[in-house]
């Protein structure tokens, strides 16, 4: 595929609608995603059908005004809405000239050209490679015989020495692409196992977790940044610069986690994580990949679900939220229901119903509301209490310090008194040395 930042590819978008009825609305998705891809969509071609052709996904009259369109609107590219077998892409670009690309290998494209990190190309190198593992095959004309007998004189059997120069070449190049496939997932180990160290010292921090979920382009980076922005008290600009996290109005935009640290007016403190975003039909193959970026999701405390109330199927893309967070096992995580976009509607904002926030991400009203709203379900059941340790408690001091938010310190001769903000577990442990408690 073609990533040109001076001319776009032209490209024409087509599915099989077998009665679904977000048909329309995934077609408009597939719109956007080659958007996304630096292409420029000249045609769309739609057909009901009860099941797909299993050789050429279309039939055949569909497949001839394909070619017709392609000529009269210079199309190169076919964009197809599903995910196709090998045999039927082969045959789409025999029939129509074009280059058939299905659902999976453009998205699998769009998150190749975002990754950034070294994790995530190898995340996504691993899900391209597990794509393009069983769709290996012998070209056409490249000359290279398939499996033959075994030839006069021959022993019989399966052996090597028995096979065609293809079908030799295809197990060599299957042996390659496995031998790869093993090598990175053996690196994202590695990765992984750092990046669990680090997920340790968070867990073991007094911080409590917040992860921003959703589908992409909901507004989940511009709702961290604007949180960073209204909560960067004392912070130069320079220092607020580096820690806003990279948005654009394009379907994903980002796909590496980002976590910062959010400190509220109100003394409480938290880390938040911005996850990549999700999509319909997103493929299995990088959920699973990507499944170690979204343990910030699984570790969370809280979940803040951005939507983008603004889109007219935003209702579908709470599903499509939702089906990832079951795979993933998080749906019983306490959860926020950030509708944004809310100054793009009719709607008043901000505004609460029951614990659905309506908010713009870009109105600090907005930020403040959901800021007391993050307060009320991460904070309701901490307290502040005044702790008198004497000097033999270096530990429980010690506890302290990794497990509590310190407010205020003093030191005397015979100890030290501690004001700390403190969650229901800590309260029971640290009783004996409560000196009284701040309602």
């Amino acid at each position: 595929m073609i990533d040109n930042k001076i001319s776009q590819t032209k490209v024409i978008i087509g599915g099989v609608n077998k009665g679904e009825p977000n048909f329309d609305y995934y077609m408009r998705e597939l719109a956007q995603l080659s958007a996304a891809n630096n292409m420029e969509v000249v045609g769309r071609v739609d057909q009901n059908l009860e099941r797909l052709v299993a050789a050429t996904y279309f039939g055949s009259g569909k497949v001839a005004e394909i070619g017709t369109l392609a000529q009269e609107s210079g199309a190169t590219h076919l964009v197809l809405n599903d995910e196709l077998s090998p045999t039927q892409i082969r045959n789409l670009e025999r029939e129509t000239k074009l280059h058939v690309v299905d659902r999976t290998e453009l998205i699998l494209e769009i998150f190749s050209n975002r990754a950034k990190t070294k994790q995530a190309k190898l995340q996504v190198a691993l899900a391209r490679l597990q794509y393009e593992l069983p769709r290996l095959h012998t070209a056409e004309n490249s000359g290279l015989d398939q499996q033959r007998g075994s030839g006069t004189g021959g022993s019989g059997g399966g052996g090597l020495a028995n096979r065609g120069s293809g079908e030799t070449k295809l197990e060599l190049n299957r042996r390659t692409l496995g031998k790869q496939i093993a090598m990175i997932k053996e690196e994202l180990q590695e990765i992984s196992r750092s990046e669990a160290t680090r997920r340790k010292e968070r867990n073991e921090s007094a911080l409590p977790q917040v992860a921003l979920v959703g589908y992409t382009n909901a507004g989940k980076s511009t709702t961290m940044n604007s949180l960073l922005q209204l909560f960067g008290q004392g912070e130069d600009h320079e220092k607020k610069a580096k820690k806003q996290v990279f948005e654009k109005d394009m379907l994903f935009a980002t796909l590496d986690t980002s976590v910062r640290r959010i400190d509220l007016a109100s003394n409480f403190s938290f880390l938040l994580s911005d996850t990549v975003g999700f999509i319909s039909k997103l493929p299995h193959k990088l959920v699973e990949s990507f499944k170690a970026t979204l343990q910030e999701v699984r570790d969370a405390d809280l979940l803040i679900h951005v939507v983008d109330v603004s889109d007219e199927n935003h209702k579908e893309m709470v599903e499509t939220t939702n089906a990832v967070l079951k795979e993933l096992g998080v749906l019983e995580t306490p959860t926020i229901i950030a509708y944004n976009k809310a100054d793009e509607t009719v709607r008043e904002y901000p505004s609460m119903d029951g614990d659905d926030l309506f908010y713009s991400a870009k109105d600090e009203q907005s930020m403040q509301l959901l800021s007391q709203l993050i307060t009320k379900k991460l904070f309701a059941d901490y307290q502040v209490r005044t702790l008198r340790l004497p000097l033999t408690a270096g530990k429980d001091l010690a506890y302290l310090h990794a497990k509590a938010e310190i407010l205020t310190e003093d030191y005397t001769s015979d100890g030290v008194t501690v004001e700390a903000r403190l969650s229901p577990t800590d309260q029971k442990r640290l009783e004996s040395f409560t000196v009284n408690v701040q309602e």
